[in-house]
């Protein structure tokens, strides 16, 4: 492998970073559309369906259109990429006078090579314009207004977001394409979602973009806005606790490379890009075996798939909040421009994210991922040994990894998601929860003055409650553990009495029971019922001692959800029903609760299409895997939220003959006060 050379000083005031605009760009077929992509999109769409006051068309969805895998495989493995690529297309999802069509555009020839209508349940992902439309017009809306009027709330100081309503049993004929409008009050503070404006139902159809119901039921408690405040600018001191100011440089630079979107660091090489759903989406991930002297692959492509957010309050205004945000408002549309030094540390190299609008003009949201190399002072591996006489040997490799990040906020919450990538060859995708607490306004300050048997969640301030939620998070990996034909193998560890034949004062011991999983409905996996190590092996690949290679799953603390199966959030949401799933290789299976996620039914998920029961030993397969919390709000939660973590990791099992680490060269550590010299 190759070495990890950097030196680290710590010292003060000092800052450096590295733009990614130093890198040129380069075809690959995974590469996200660029701005001229788009901007053909549009010219070729907007030819067959002109735009104008008789033609309502938008674009809801604009992506790269999921190339064949065999010719992207082909391409890849050509020497020096000789092979031409797969061709290059988009698929549009767009909205054509109150329905949703589904078209593909190719780039070689500039035409449109299929169009068609969606038949069924649920709707496409938000735009941006809509959401804001919908919240314009209901500012102007006369009974809103007075609404407020009526509680002495001034209009200036109203502000609005935007809730999908789900489905609750309605017939398709029934189920509009609708948002629900949430307002708020700032009065004092910019915390927007620690003062909501409760007791109106207010729905938007998007389709004619009309106010289709409203309702005020007058309620008037509203948390005080003191004490709210979160920007350091104007925060009061005393502050505390105290960091010591630190920056870490790198003087020859960041130890990878990027070649357009690939990346190369260590042993790994992989294709980052960035998709309006997904956000950050990571393709042929490779490594470096130095036995065999060339890159072994490892995972075909990996991304968000799905987030499910459902509230734990069945009352009026709240019971719809069971949001699915990759599938209603797009992970990547929602992402931010990260900071320098703040999100992403010195070295990072960011890159910029672009997406079509409504009217399918491009967008871009600037420095929305970084890459950088992350040493947290942890341990690759060590060993000191004091057994041998007249010697003591100690060797220690200190810990660096890769990591490629962005941030997505939905509302809310903001969302932090790493994919870090390990010298030993393990990859390990974390996400983390933090941004402000969705709340609900009580008359009460003290737990001693609560009346109704369920709050739904905790008193954190005056007048504040905290709901209880959860927060599932799926992530869909096509393994290619060494080729394409894996095979999941589920290795029981089961306890064992020791037999009386066996001369020892040993009663009992346990040992593996594996079995490899024929159909999807043994792959099913609900984790913590049973000890059991969960691994894609390569059946037709083994190690010098006959091992099969693979890839083992380390998972999360699970937490499944607790909603029953037949209410209608968890039919919608039936992925997040099991922690594992494993599928045979479908490019139309991608989004974990249907392409249509806004209004879905439940028909078009990843719970549904497991129900074939297809073959999945020795075969192309993707593993399905969600995090989970159960989110019990606290105090400290307020009014905004520390960091959640949680995560997972795929990590080498019998992938290697040996450590791949154990020749890695120990970096060189240099450390220094200061950068100023003194004054004598």
């Amino acid at each position: 492998m190759a070495p990890l050379h950097f030196t680290i000083f710590i010292f003060f005031s000092f800052i450096f970073a590295i733009s990614s605009s130093s890198f040129a760009p380069s075809r690959h077929p995974f590469d996200p559309l660029t701005e001229t992509e788009l901007k053909l999109v549009k010219t070729i769409i907007n030819k067959t369906y002109p735009i104008g006051p008789s033609h309502k068309f938008t674009f809801q969805y604009v992506g790269l259109n999921e190339p064949d895998k065999s010719l992207v495989l082909s391409w890849y493995s050509s020497p020096k990429h000789t092979i031409k690529p797969p061709p290059r297309q988009a698929f549009v999802i767009a909205r054509d006078n109150g329905k949703s069509r589904e078209i593909v555009v190719d780039f070689s020839s500039r035409a449109i090579v299929s169009d068609k209508i969606h038949v069924g349940n649920g709707y496409p992902m938000l735009t941006n314009d809509e959401q804001e439309a919908a919240t314009e017009l209901v500012l102007k809306f006369k009974p809103f207004r007075d609404a407020l009027t009526k509680r002495g709330l001034n209009i200036s100081e109203t502000v609005f977001t935007t809730s999908t309503i789900g489905w609750y049993g309605e017939s398709e004929a029934e189920t509009e394409r609708v948002l629900r409008m949430m307002p708020f009050y700032l009065g004092g503070t910019v915390n927007m979602y620690l003062r909501p404006i409760e007791g109106m139902t207010i729905l938007v159809n998007l389709d004619v973009m009309k106010v289709t119901e409203f309702k005020d039921r007058l309620t008037v408690t509203m948390p005080k806005a003191n004490g709210t405040e979160y920007r350091y600018s104007e925060l009061k001191p005393p502050f505390g606790p105290t960091l010591q100011n630190a920056v870490i440089l790198q003087p020859d630079g960041p130890g990878f490379k990027i070649d357009g979107h690939v990346v190369r660091w260590a042993n790994w090489e992989f294709h980052i890009s960035f998709d309006v759903r997904a956000g950050i989406v990571i393709s042929l991930a490779s490594m470096f075996d130095m036995d065999v002297k060339k890159y072994r692959q490892v995972l075909y492509k990996g991304h968000l798939s799905e987030m499910f957010i459902p509230y734990m309050d069945p009352s009026d205004d709240w019971y719809f909040i069971t949001y699915l945000d990759c599938g209603d408002f797009g992970c990547g549309q929602c992402a931010v421009s990260l900071e320098p030094y703040r999100d992403c540390p010195a070295g990072a190299v960011f890159m910029d994210g672009v997406f079509a609008g409504q009217d399918g003009t491009p967008a871009k949201i600037p420095n929305v991922m970084c890459i950088f190399e992350k040493y947290a002072g942890d341990i690759m591996w060590r060993h000191t040994e004091a057994e041998i006489p007249n010697l003591e040997i100690t060797e220690v490799r200190p810990d660096v990894s890769l990591v490629a990040r962005i941030v997505t906020t939905v509302g809310n919450y903001d969302y932090i998601v790493d994919y870090e990538f390990k010298p030993s060859g393990s990859i390990k995708m974390g996400v983390g929860l933090t941004g402000v607490l969705e709340i609900k306004p009580v008359e009460y300050t003290h737990t001693s003055e609560i009346k109704e048997e369920d709050i739904h969640g905790t008193i954190v301030a005056d007048n504040t409650i905290g709901v209880n939620h959860d927060h599932f998070v799926t992530f869909r990996l096509d393994l290619d553990i060494d080729g394409s034909p894996n095979s999941f193998v589920r290795n029981e560890l089961v306890t064992k009495r020791t037999a009386k034949s066996v001369n020892t004062p040993r009663k009992s011991y346990w040992t593996t029971s594996p079995k490899t999983a024929k159909t999807e409905a043994e792959a099913r996996v609900k984790l913590g019922l049973k000890a059991e190590e969960l691994v894609v092996v390569n059946p037709n690949r083994k190690t010098k001692h006959g091992n099969e290679v693979g890839y083992r799953l380390l998972s999360s603390p699970p937490s499944g959800p607790l909603l029953v199966q037949d209410d209608y959030p968890q039919i919608r949401a039936a992925f997040t029903n099991y922690t594992v799933w494993i599928t045979p290789y479908n490019r139309s299976e991608v989004w974990a609760g249907g392409l249509y996620a806004d209004r879905s039914h439940g028909d078009d998920t990843l719970a549904v299409w497991s129900q074939r029961n297809r073959e999945i030993e020795n075969k192309d397969i993707v593993m399905w895997y969600t995090i989970g919390f159960h989110h019990v709000p606290s105090q400290e939660d307020f009014p905004t939220m520390p960091t959640l973590s949680g995560g997972f990791e795929l990590r080498p099992t019998n992938f290697f003959e040996q450590n791949p680490v154990l020749k890695s060269k120990p970096i060189k550590i240099t450390a220094a006060k200061s950068c100023i010299p003194k004054n004598d």
